[in-house]
């Protein structure tokens, strides 16, 4: 399960982009927590805090305490804007959630297993479709990642959202098809993907 994090914060009397600068020379970030049938607060935080937070890997399907004026506030990152060129935090939006509120969450999938697959020992590439998975779950259960082992798996394999074990109590977000996460394909493969795909014509040309 992801662990809770914390980030101090301090309440925004101003709005607008003139004070969101002001804020942003001294360290801080712009925030807004919203939801829950509240009223939104405009609150900013200490660029350094929220950067240490966000190198977790797992800052946007983490639990977040916000605390403004001694008192917490659970929430869920929603998003982060950045700086075009200095990829340097702009804005964070953050969504006001109860102990075990059910929430959408995008979870990263790992891959263990490469040296028990046939296929990529073989020579095969694993190209990863989908880097996350968006799974409905308990606040309270978010889990880091999801693991997917690749043993036994040969050259045109894939592994398909139904094929995978998802964590208890959680369930995928996408019910109307299923999707692929990742293949295992020949090298070449990947260079000629579109001929590959193209279905030849009786007697040839």
């Amino acid at each position: 399960m992801s662990d809770t994090l914390t980030l101090s914060a301090e309440t925004r009397e101003r709005a607008g982009k003139g004070a969101s600068r002001a804020v942003r020379r001294e360290g801080r970030v712009p925030a807004v927590i919203y939801g829950n049938k509240q009223e939104p607060i405009s609150i900013h935080v200490e660029e350094k805090g929220l950067i240490k937070a966000m190198s977790t890997g797992h800052f946007m399907n983490s639990v977040v305490l916000i605390e403004v004026g001694g008192k917490q506030t659970r929430t869920l990152p929603k998003d982060v804007q950045f700086h075009p060129v200095t990829d340097r935090p702009l804005h964070v939006d953050f969504l006001r959630i109860g102990e075990h509120t059910t929430v959408h969450v995008n979870v990263p999938v790992q891959f263990i297993d490469e040296d028990a697959a046939p296929g990529i020992k073989r020579g095969g590439v694993l190209n990863i479709v989908q880097h996350d998975i968006e799974l409905i779950v308990d606040a309270a259960h978010i889990p880091d990642d999801i693991t997917i082992s690749l043993k036994g798996l040969d050259v045109g394999s894939s592994i398909h959202l139904a094929d995978i074990a998802l964590p208890k109590g959680a369930k995928a977000a996408i019910t109307d098809r299923d999707v692929t996460i990742a293949t295992i394909v020949a090298p070449s493969a990947l260079k000629s993907e579109e001929g590959d795909n193209e279905t030849p014509t009786e007697g040839g040309e």
